[in-house]
């Protein structure tokens, strides 16, 4: 239960929900394109994904000066059901479908 609280907290907040938008493709994204996509402050950024990184939907990987991140290939099934879910709900996912 401590797990399914901590995801959802994590994505409580707008602007993790946004930035994890943008990692769930897979790939790695550096904190600077993260940074510039959501207009987010480096401090603000870190802070955000480092909760994300806590709640163990994010991984990351220094490289040199940046820190890249990207969706945890481990998350199990039901976890990717519900960002999947929360994500499909968001209003902005619903009007790029459109």
């Amino acid at each position: 239960m401590k797990d399914l609280v901590s995801i959802l907290s994590a994505l409580a907040e707008p602007t993790r929900l946004a930035a994890l938008r943008l990692v769930w493709d897979g790939e790695e994204h550096c904190v600077c394109e993260l940074m510039k996509k959501i207009d987010a402050s480096q401090s603000r950024m870190s802070r955000h994904m480092a909760a994300l990184k806590v709640a163990g939907l994010v991984v990351d990987r220094r490289d040199a000066q940046w820190v890249r991140y990207r969706r945890n290939p481990a998350l199990a099934q039901d976890v990717v059901a519900i960002v999947d879910a929360v994500m499909a709900a968001m209003p902005q996912a619903r009007q790029e479908a459109a």
